[in-house]
């Protein structure tokens, strides 16, 4: 163990230390069925209900490829510009975990089914466009299966030190997972953290592109592993590496690597040791804390699973698979800002808050890009915010957000007549235009009932319509608030201006 417990600020480590990563992303397959056998993937399930004899691992239960996951496999592999094995196995890794139930798992080992390939990163810049680009390398992408899930009940923690007793369920053993695996990262030690997190962000946004994931960091979907190891600054003798297990947000991995260049400059500032462990991230303060010490390849007794066939796919269904893959999400973010005339900034609040394909099918079905944009990144990102779900969970379509977008262009609702529209579709009422018309929210244009309401404003507000009268027309601004108010908001502002400014010229 240590002999140091001093945590270095991140600045000072970078002083003296050359921090070298590694990263390690887990993606769930959006796949129907598992991995090796026919059980249902669907997330929240009752636990224990998606389970069978193959993915409980019991006797006699022969496991069977996902062809499926297969496809994917190589359409990820492809999408990261990797070399595909003409022919691959699966192996058995072998470790003993509750969640685990067959006490081992089915994985590949040296011979994944894509490998070396590469990924650019490009950090933001402080203007929201792009920065500094960086390649990482990719070592492999390998098929697996994922474990289950342990619920540790009774400690405050919800980690296994301290509960009462554990509970496992088995519904996520056995759904495939493609484990992207980068080599060695060495990028300057201040860019790291950030390198880190543009990574798998735009490793999210291509798993979403392929279509082979949701990519919910928050449901697990994709998870990532955080390898970090620090050498003397000049040295080309790597250090010992700690893995930060299952991060699951971008700013988690940011912060998960500046901690442990802290911690690592920490131990080794006081002559210590760094230990090969996994650490447990604290999302409360981006603190890590010890799991279980590593163990190396070796130790898991890798050997071929002798009940699966291997894989051998043909160079003519690869290259089939290689014309389906999508425009790269940079490119088409690239492609989409020069279209839609966005500032840099506009595209970079576009994209952060998951709006990017809401505001595209929107601005697809009829709607002006910006007229788009402000409302998903305006009043739909408020009332996803104040209802705690995720902005493309809200139940309006696209089709209606450009609808409502539409009955205001034609001059039938106003701005505040269409969050009121928005409150009848989101209440499941119909269609933006059926709610207009059975909630009774059309604009009043009639020049009689408007005419009747503004003789009504300069009746009660004699001192402003003097001032109008004196050429201070924008004073009538208060007279139209006042008509406005009068008529609920659905009078048509520009026509009771213009009705105000005849009267009193």
């Amino acid at each position: 163990m240590s002999t140091a417990t001093k945590q270095v600020s991140f600045e000072d480590a970078l002083t003296r230390y050359e921090p070298v990563m590694g990263l390690e992303v887990h993606v769930e397959l959006n796949t129907a069925t598992k991995m090796f056998c026919g059980c249902s993937t669907t997330f929240g399930a009752e636990p224990n209900t998606q389970v069978c004899p193959v993915c409980l691992g019991l006797p006699g239960a022969l496991p069977v490829v996902n062809g499926k996951a297969v496809e994917s496999a190589i359409r990820i592999g492809l999408a990261l510009n990797c070399e595909i094995a003409e022919w691959c196995r699966f192996a058995r890794k072998n470790y003993f975990y509750p969640d685990m139930p067959k006490n081992f798992q089915t994985s590949q080992y040296d011979e994944p089914i894509a490998f070396d390939g590469y990924m650019d990163v490009t950090l933001p810049s402080e203007d929201g466009g792009d920065g500094e680009t960086y390649r990482i390398e990719i070592e492999r992408a390998h098929m697996e299966e994922d474990t289950g899930k342990s619920l540790h009940v009774g400690g405050a923690t919800g980690r296994i030190h301290g509960a009462d007793h554990s509970l496992l369920d088995y519904n996520r053993a056995g759904i495939p997972l493609i484990e992207i695996v980068t080599k060695v990262i060495e990028v300057p030690g201040d860019k790291a953290p950030a390198v880190a997190r543009a990574y798998v962000n735009q490793l999210r946004d291509l798993m979403v592109a392929l279509d082979v994931s949701d990519a919910r960091m928050d449901q697990g979907s994709l998870r990532a592993d955080v390898n970090l190891s620090l050498k003397p600054t000049g040295s080309d003798v790597l250090g010992t590496r700690s893995e930060t297990k299952n991060v699951n947000s971008f700013r988690s991995v940011e912060r998960a690597v500046r901690f442990e260049i802290g911690r690592h400059a920490g131990i080794l500032d006081g002559g210590g040791k760094v230990v090969q462990e996994t650490r447990h991230f604290h999302e409360s303060d981006g603190s890590t804390s010890p799991g279980r010490e590593k163990s190396d390849a070796e130790d898991y007794r890798y050997f071929p699973e002798p009940d699966l066939a291997p894989v051998a796919p043909s160079r003519e269904w690869v290259e089939e698979l290689r014309g389906t893959l999508p425009e790269p999400p940079a490119e088409r973010r690239k492609r989409l800002q020069a279209e839609w005339s966005f500032s840099d900034l506009d595209m970079r609040d576009t994209v952060g808050a998951g709006a990017l394909d809401l505001v595209a099918a929107t601005i697809d079905a009829g709607a002006a890009p910006q007229a788009a944009r402000k409302w998903w990144l305006g009043e739909l990102a408020r009332r996803a915010k104040d209802t705690s779900v995720a902005l493309e969970e809200l139940p309006v379509t696209p089709a209606q957000v450009a609808g409502v977008q539409a009955l205001i262009d034609a001059g039938r609702v106003n701005d505040k007549l269409a969050r009121e529209v928005f409150d009848g579709v989101l209440a499941g009422e119909g269609t933006p235009e059926e709610v207009v018309v059975s909630r009774g929210l059309e604009v009043v244009s009639d020049d009689g009932a408007l005419s009747e309401a503004v003789d009504r404003a300069i009746e009660a507000n004699p001192d402003v319509a003097e001032k109008i009268r004196g050429g201070k027309v924008q004073a009538a601004g208060a007279l139209i608030g006042s008509v406005m108010k009068e008529m609920k908001g659905q009078a048509d502002a520009a026509r009771v201006r213009e009705l105000i400014l005849e009267k009193l010229s």
